[in-house]
């Protein structure tokens, strides 16, 4: 019995490594879509571009 428990969990850590692996793989790529979007939110709310596309603040906006 010790040897399939050594067994498993061996695999148990693959495993873990291997899910790691595919999260530090994939945060780059969505932690810049996610900075995409939210900069392009900033800028398409920003006052500057407001004036633009004739577009009033918010009446209940906060002052930043």
């Amino acid at each position: 019995m010790t040897q399939h428990d050594t067994a498993k969990a061996v695999a148990d850590g693959a495993a873990v490594l291997t899910t790691v692996g595919v999260m530090a793989t994939w945060l780059p790529p969505l932690a810049s879509l996610f900075t995409i979007i939210y900069l392009g939110l900033r800028i398409w709310e920003s006052d500057t571009v407001r004036d633009l596309t004739n577009r009033k603040e918010a009446a209940n906006a906060s002052d930043e």
